[in-house]
């Protein structure tokens, strides 16, 4: 068999991943290599025999101190043959020092344990279609009519790295809707819906309380054209999960947030949608 050759994908050339990981299951947006591409240009690997792809991966450096790891891919029929663990260890040199985080398949949590990842918790993605929705609080306004550094530092308390560029894209990006909630003259929530290869799927979804989250998602359905929509929810956040299923959402899939090491406290209390299964 020829030597595997791993090199970093052209931002053109996310594509690729994002469609090997559609295959697999994992319903990207429709948009998401643009925005992707934003916070690290070196951040995608793909691994290749005689030019042909056979394998990706990305690790995503936020900063000098966190990274976060997806597209783990090995093409079906090159399985079992070690290509896998070169651009995973390509992967994690990328990282250098950094605490690294990602969301993994269940299954594969004792290989990445290996890796010196620690379970955090769980992700559910819920799913389903949302009948007749009630009509958004009239308190909502579009997410970019918002002060961003509002956005920017409220971000900071459910992430664990600065990640402004990529959130202005994500905000602004075509076919992507943000809504945010105002009280007092504070943010009280805010999220964006995107359309995916299977319907829509709302993240992230950050928010004080359930009702504050609510009348963000009533706002955002609006924008769904009645199909199918997905919500990933942090496991340990209760009434996320009591949000999803008043939505009438059902469980999905489920992948375990790990991370390499210590990271920032966070507020998974305020995380009632995650961005990206992806990206983090």
């Amino acid at each position: 068999m020829s030597d595997l050759q791993i090199r970093n994908l052209r931002p053109e050339e996310i594509a690729v991943a994002i469609d090997w990981a559609a295959a697999e299951g994992w319903n990207p947006g429709l948009a998401d290599a643009a925005c992707f591409a934003i916070p690290d240009a070196q951040g995608f690997l793909v691994g290749e025999i005689d030019g042909e792809p056979v394998a990706t991966v990305s690790c995503v450096n936020y900063d000098d101190r966190f990274a976060f790891l997806g597209f783990y891919i090995v093409r079906a029929d090159f399985r079992g043959s070690g290509h896998g663990l070169r651009i995973w260890n390509a992967a994690i040199a990328h990282a250098g020092a950094r605490v690294i985080g990602l969301d993994g398949v269940v299954a594969q949590q004792d290989n990445y344990r290996k890796s010196g990842f620690q379970l955090a918790y769980a992700n559910i993605r819920y799913g389903g279609i949302v009948t007749a929705p009630p009509k958004p609080p009239a308190e909502v306004v579009a997410l970019d009519k918002i002060p961003f550094a509002l956005v920017e530092a409220d971000d900071a308390t459910v992430f664990p790295a600065p990640r402004s560029a990529f959130l202005r894209a994500w905000i602004n990006t075509s076919g992507h809707v943000g809504r945010a909630l105002l009280r007092d003259g504070k943010l009280a929530a805010w999220g964006v819906i995107r359309p995916c290869r299977t319907g829509h799927k709302i993240g992230p979804l950050v928010a004080h309380d359930r009702a504050a989250a609510e009348a963000i998602v009533q706002a955002l359905l609006s924008n769904a054209d009645g199909g199918e929509v997905f919500l990933d929810v942090p496991a340990v956040n209760r009434e996320a999960i009591a949000l999803a299923g008043e939505l009438g959402l059902k469980p999905v899939f489920e992948t375990a947030r790990m991370y390499t090491g210590p990271i920032p406290p966070l507020r998974i209390d305020r995380v009632f949608g995650v961005t990206s299964f992806e990206l983090g």
